[in-house]
């Protein structure tokens, strides 16, 4: 088991590394380096789509990602093609199932049943959001552990949450990874993440502050926690002396450019579509005031083309992770069986 997961505990170990800045968009000296999350996706794309290439090679089964996809909101339609484009360009194969917002909650956990039992089907997920009569919690917890790519199975998350191998959740590991290849230096940083999520803002806080020696190695950073009830003028005494500030509330502008110490990286995972007061087109913005920020911060992400292209690589390197079979120890064999 060690040998095996022994490339995963890898992933850990380079976030003090400066790594070539020729993965980031040029910038003015004064400005801050723009992090291009698409450039560093296509790279993640092509260490997965050779990984894929040897992993058939050797003989084994092509990797199969099945995504169950609810209703018909056009946004979960647009991230699930998507999803499928990137399986497709790294070699693994996919397929989207369609049920309609009618379906029963009983209906819908009768069919993750039967793909959690069918040997072609690696990894597994179930797009949200769900029609509201049904319970996310329940149908999260309702695919096997081993092929929950989402990361959301409650297996996976206490795994994470005590620095074990797991599944971890895309877009918290995609900002890890972003953290990581940019060289942004995390040991004993301050950090502020602003959004509690249970899906997106306290992965990242975990990920970001646990122990780096451990099995599922952290950034032994220092995290502070902002939410809703975080009143802004407090939360800018804490981001005023971040060395890096996540933005994960989901809230436009939330992250203004008198609230960021020079020199800070900012991560901007928010993502919002809003009405440009110009133009009258909708386009999407992030919870950071990027131009007045990228002017005091030293790294930031823009949005679009910031988290959100690495959200879909992590996915396509968590749908090998399960169908090598690398995080189904004894001991989640017997808590699943």
């Amino acid at each position: 088991m060690a040998t095996a997961l022994c490339p995963l505990r890898t992933l850990g170990r380079a976030a003090l590394r400066p790594r070539d800045r020729r993965l980031h968009l040029g910038a003015p000296r004064n400005d801050a380096v723009v992090i291009s999350g698409r450039k560093l996706a296509r790279q993640i794309r092509q260490e997965a789509r050779h990984e894929v290439e040897q992993w058939v090679a050797a003989g084994n089964k092509r990797p199969h990602l099945s995504v169950v996809l609810v209703g018909e909101d056009p946004a979960s339609h647009s991230y699930v093609l998507n999803k499928t484009k990137a399986a497709a360009d790294v070699g693994i194969s996919s397929e989207t199932i369609l049920r309609p917002a009618s379906i029963t909650e009983e209906e819908l956990l009768d069919l993750i049943s039967k793909l959690n039992n069918d040997a072609n089907v690696d990894g597994l997920l179930v797009q949200l959001p769900l029609p509201e009569h049904i319970d996310e919690r329940k149908i999260c917890n309702a695919v096997t552990p081993d092929k929950d790519v989402d990361g959301f199975h409650v297996i996976n998350v206490g795994r994470m949450c005590l620095d074990q191998y797991s599944m971890l959740p895309a877009t918290p590991w995609g900002v890890w990874e972003i953290i990581k290849r940019t060289g942004i230096p995390t040991l004993g940083k301050n950090v502020v993440v602003a959004g509690r999520s249970k899906n997106v803002g306290m992965p990242i806080a975990m990920l970001l502050h646990t122990d780096g020696r451990h099995e599922r190695p952290g950034g032994d950073a220092t995290v502070t926690i902002s939410h809703r009830y975080t009143p802004k003028e407090q939360l800018k005494q804490h981001t005023i002396r971040a060395d890096i500030v996540v933005a994960a509330a989901g809230i436009p502008n939330l992250i203004t450019a008198d609230m960021i110490k020079e020199g800070a990286a900012v991560i901007d995972v928010g993502i919002t579509r809003v009405q440009d007061p110009v133009t009258a087109k909708s386009r999407l913005v992030g919870d950071v005031d990027f131009e007045g920020v990228k002017k005091k911060a030293s790294y930031i992400t823009p949005v679009p083309g910031g988290v959100g292209p690495m959200t879909v690589a992590m996915l396509m390197k968590n749908t090998i992770i399960a169908a090598k079979k690398l995080l189904k120890p004894k001991e989640l064999k017997a808590l699943t069986a």
